[in-house]
């Protein structure tokens, strides 16, 4: 997995689409933070990826959730607890 710059992606953009093209996906940071992931799907079904992409963030949300409930001492969460939850996440994606 190779790391690039904001400033290395405006500066060497062939560089870093061909890293992309040898290794299927390219870290993009910005001040030094991993802020981006490149994935090439080359041929792939575009919904597909984005299908697989969504799925797995709605598994780290509810990850989340667990560790949260968890960390509260509770086995359970109550419905408003789930939907603020929920919400939390997706102003978080916006």
């Amino acid at each position: 997995m190779e790391f690039y710059s904001v400033r290395d992606l405006r500066t060497y953009p062939k560089e870093v689409w061909q890293s992309l093209s040898e290794n299927g996906e390219v870290i993009i940071t910005n001040n030094g933070k991993p802020t981006a992931l490149m994935l090439d799907i080359g041929n792939q079904n575009l919904e597909e990826t984005l299908s697989l992409i969504h799925q797995a963030n709605a598994m780290r949300a509810v990850n989340r959730l667990r560790s949260t409930s968890m960390k509260k001492g509770k086995s359970n969460l109550s419905d408003e607890e789930i939907n603020a939850q929920i919400n939390e996440y997706r102003k978080e994606k916006n």
